[in-house]
């Protein structure tokens, strides 16, 4: 019996994105000519690599070629009634993983790991994710860190502008993280099961042997890790995660949970979401301010003695957007490009 899921028409995708992600997104494309930079470089040199890469050593879904895939893809793009379509290839490799990959036309990549591991409900969780990922924008700041971290082993002995760029890459790295709560939170819109949401974390902490795994022992084992400690404590899972990609999977698990019970998840089934035309009228600063209001009940609810830390992230952010400016400005000149 197939199940039926709630569609989404003209929706933004401001209506999942954590308000650090957006915030970050909105403070990034004020940077004149950052936007038309990286999608000529990226789109038009990187993009087209990655995609010859991928035709000739992986295998594209098609109707013909993982049809399920296909099927259950088609479907997610369908719930956030998405016109343009990107391709999704299968890849061979053991570690359970999938990417968003490209800038004008992105793509997804599912390590074959996942075919084994996921049952059908829990591919469409991971492709909603990934569409996250390409309909929020991600993917073009995903490659501009790299790029960054790249050029940082340029400027290693350049003391003041590795300062700089350091913090560049701190401030993109907190977002690189917001914006992964912002794709799960995708994924559980395409789904529309939180459990099957929860479950995908476990198996991406665990393994895919759900049946030697508990739910509730799995919130337990987050609450414990979200419990304060002492200073020591704090500091050492503050160092963990700074050089992360992606939060870890009970801090994942966690924030999902809160937005279902907080009510959010709910009202966008309902209906209530923001449109494409609201999206394009919200300001960068409503956008950052939202981020604090965010932090802030974070900190509240927070256990943590360093939980504060958060304030400091978003002062480096703001900091960091405007020595990108000023980077930018110097490279390529005042006035060019088309910044907002």
């Amino acid at each position: 019996m197939a199940i039926k899921r709630t569609y989404f028409p003209d929706i933004s995708s401001k209506t999942w994105q954590h308000p650090a992600d957006r915030a970050a997104l909105a403070a990034l494309k004020k940077v004149p000519g950052l936007d038309t930079i990286l999608q000529k470089f990226v789109g038009g040199t990187t993009e087209r690599s990655l995609r010859l890469m991928h035709l000739a050593s992986a295998v594209r879904v098609t109707e013909n070629q993982f049809p399920k895939v296909h099927k259950l893809h088609r479907e997610a793009c369908a719930i956030f009634n998405l016109e343009k379509i990107p391709e999704v290839y299968i890849a061979q490799t053991p570690i359970l993983n999938a990417s968003a990959v490209g800038v004008n036309n992105p793509f997804i990549v599912l390590n074959s790991s996942m075919i084994d591991a996921l049952d059908e409900e829990e591919l469409l969780c991971v492709l909603g994710h990934e569409l996250g990922h390409c309909v929020s924008g991600h993917v073009l700041y995903k490659t501009l860190l790299a790029m960054l971290i790249q050029f940082s082993l340029y400027f290693v002995n350049i003391p003041l502008g590795n300062i700089s760029l350091m913090a560049i890459i701190a401030a993109l790295r907190e977002w690189d993280r917001k914006s992964e709560l912002s794709a799960d939170r995708a994924g559980l819109l395409v789904v529309q099961n939180p459990e099957v949401s929860y479950k995908l974390l476990m198996k991406m902490a665990g393994g895919p042997r759900i049946e030697e795994m508990d739910t509730n022992e799995f919130f337990l084992q987050a609450a414990e890790y979200e419990k304060g400690g002492n200073i020591i404590d704090s500091i050492y899972k503050l160092m963990n995660l700074l050089g992360r990609s992606h939060p870890f999977a009970v801090l994942r698990l966690t924030e999902l949970k809160t937005w279902v019970d907080n009510g959010s998840y709910g009202k966008i089934l309902g209906g209530d979401y923001i449109h494409t035309d609201e999206a394009e009228r919200r300001t960068a600063q409503q956008e950052f301010q939202e981020a604090k209001e965010q932090y802030k009940q974070d900190i509240n609810s927070s256990e943590d003695p360093l939980a504060d830390i958060a304030l400091v992230m978003m002062g480096a952010a703001g900091a960091a957007t405007d020595k990108a400016k000023e980077m930018f400005d110097t490279i390529f000149g005042k006035g060019n490009g088309d910044g907002k």
